[in-house]
């Protein structure tokens, strides 16, 4: 695909990039982050019965979320005249916290405009590593996401979800889990814009690979069940709750046509649900998990994932300590 471009935000085009992708593209991602990001093991989860389940943990990665693996690729795709004037992006926190990261590798600075319902941990952690952070209510947040607009002079804007070269990095998921596990045939992914889902899906069809591609929401915002009950995107209510890392009010129009086409069923988790998976892998498998990625368990345990072998795949750890505590100290 040669050089990775920062899409305009047309509907439609990046599905057309992406479904021509080829399985060297994903190959070349991964010899891009392979400095940088860790290879993350496959481990099977210790209380799942009879169910065969394992667990991709992506929450060991350096900035404990698999978005380390984008936001390198992306910027690797960029020449340094693009990047004179720094980078912006929005995110809730750890698409960001990988960029910033990133950037600091590259010597440039990033601005990360975030939701004011981003988690306080997530956006120290963004300022600890170099980044600038600035906060809006979640609509406003939301139109900047949609419109790629900072209306700040912060930079070339990179989209934590419809870029190619976020995509293509996220699949490097999808080639391991090919790789470390040759019975797989399900798996489940959670779904925040669709980035990671569509990655993956992306990465194991270039390779041939037959898995389902199972997508999860939590039951507070479930945007792409109301979008495939509808046939398009459709707005949601979105109330808060600790999963903050996936849950929006719309399925984004550019990623409608992805999401369609490789997602091949979706689940939504209930908060208690998550809550249950959050303190499961913390006892059973000795895990730190955020909501998000606890979900992707929950889904797991789902009678609709029975006889399968089912890779979970756990998105991130960057849960708040408090709200951590208080769930796996809560009787189940």
């Amino acid at each position: 695909m040669g050089e990775q471009n920062v899409l305009g935000g047309r509907a439609s085009t990046i599905d057309v990039v992406i479904a021509a992708a080829s399985l060297g593209d994903f190959a070349a991602a991964a010899e891009r982050v392979k400095d940088h990001v860790l290879r993350s093991p496959l481990i099977p989860f210790t209380a799942a019965g009879e169910k065969a389940i394992r667990l991709k943990a992506e929450n060991l990665q350096p900035l404990g979320s698999f978005k380390i693996r984008a936001a390198l690729n992306v910027l690797s795709g960029l020449s340094d005249e693009a990047l004179a004037n720094g980078v912006a992006t929005a995110s809730a926190g750890n698409f960001a916290q990988g960029l910033t990261l990133a950037a600091r590798l590259r010597g440039i600075h990033v601005t990360v405009h975030v939701p004011e319902s981003a988690a306080a941990n997530k956006r120290a952690a963004i300022t600890a590593l170099g980044g600038s952070v600035v906060v809006h209510s979640f609509d406003d947040w939301w139109r900047i996401l949609v419109g790629r607009e900072t209306g700040r002079n912060d930079g070339i804007f990179i989209h934590p979800v419809s870029e190619p070269g976020v995509i293509i990095g996220n699949g490097t998921i999808g080639l391991e889990l090919a790789e470390d596990w040759a019975e797989l045939d399900t798996i489940v992914v959670p779904l925040g814009g669709g980035g990671l889902v569509t990655g993956i899906a992306s990465a194991l069809r270039a390779k041939g690979h037959p898995a389902r591609i199972i997508a999860c929401e939590i039951a507070t915002a479930a945007p792409l069940t109301a979008a495939r009950a509808a046939g398009a995107p459709v707005q949601v209510d979105r109330r808060p709750s600790f999963v903050d890392g996936i849950g929006s009010t719309r399925v984004l129009d550019e990623m409608w046509p992805l999401l369609e086409r490789l997602v091949d069923d979706v689940i939504v988790v209930s908060v208690e649900q998550a809550e249950e998976a959050v303190r499961a892998l913390a006892t059973s498998n000795h895990l730190v998990v955020e909501g998000a990625g606890a979900v992707a368990l929950a889904a797991s345990l789902s009678e609709r994932c029975r006889g399968k072998n089912v890779a979970a795949v756990l998105s991130g750890g960057n849960i708040d300590p408090g709200v951590f505590c208080e769930i796996v100290q809560r009787p189940a």
